[in-house]
């Protein structure tokens, strides 16, 4: 019986065309199929779905199904470019143009070479010839640190060290920030290029890292400018100028 059986199975597999060894070949594992993930070639636009899975190197890759709205099949290719998000942009405020350098007329009784600071309008005149005077938006004292006087400048430093006041140490630790006991001078510095120092006091007139802050009462009681204005000052003023603040 077994072996009419077994006759049976070869005769059949010759008359289909196949030997035992060639059926047992279909079996077999093939060599991965390799597909373009090009998702706008032609074939795929026949499939009229998108494929699902991708066999590359014998490793699966999920491709991903874009559906829009408007299909009326939500599994359909999506063949547009997907565009990645722009990058979003930081835009810090500008300065306003009112506090940029300029020659203005300036009627004061100062002698020329004289700084004067108003701090009402967040203005630093440097007091010219003929009526003139050169000036420069300034930031000033916050509520609370206004102050005025008459001082000369005692010392001129390029890129200064900062260290902060013990009094303003305390003051920022008791809001949660911290201070250094010392910082060299560089551009994270917040003194900025340049510093003025005004007689024996803790005041100063110095750039800054915030340049934005011109115009404003934001300070603890210093001076600040913009870095290329201050350094422009510093250029055209000596040790012993007077400074007025008003």
């Amino acid at each position: 019986m077994k072996r009419v059986l077994f006759s049976v199975l070869g005769a059949v597999a010759v008359f289909a065309g196949v030997t035992p060894s060639a059926a047992g070949d279909r079996y077999a594992d093939r060599p991965p199929v390799m597909v373009s993930p090009d998702l706008s070639a032609p074939w795929v636009l026949q499939l009229g779905r998108a494929p699902g899975i991708v066999r590359q190197n014998r490793q699966i890759v999920q491709q991903p199904r874009l559906r829009t709205a408007q299909s009326a099949q939500p599994d359909r290719v999506q063949t547009a470019a997907v565009q990645a998000p722009a990058k979003r942009m930081v835009m810090r405020p500008q300065i306003n143009p009112i506090y940029l350098p300029q020659e203005v007329a300036y009627d004061g009784p100062q002698k020329p070479g004289t700084i004067v600071i108003d701090t009402t309008q967040n203005f630093l005149f440097l007091v010219e010839k003929n009526g003139k005077a050169r000036r420069y938006g300034v930031g000033t004292g916050k509520p609370g640190f206004e102050w005025s006087g008459t001082h000369k400048i005692t010392n001129k430093r390029e890129w200064p060290d900062w260290r902060p006041p013990a009094a303003m140490i305390k003051r920022e630790a008791a809001k949660g920030r911290y201070l250094p006991t010392f910082l060299a001078g560089g551009i994270e510095n917040p003194l900025g290029a340049r510093a003025l120092y005004l007689g024996t006091t803790e005041y100063r007139i110095h750039g800054t890292n915030q340049p934005w802050t011109i115009g404003g009462a934001v300070s603890s009681g210093c001076i600040r400018m913009r870095n290329e204005d201050v350094v422009d000052l510093y250029e055209r003023v000596n040790v012993g100028t007077t400074v007025e603040v008003i």
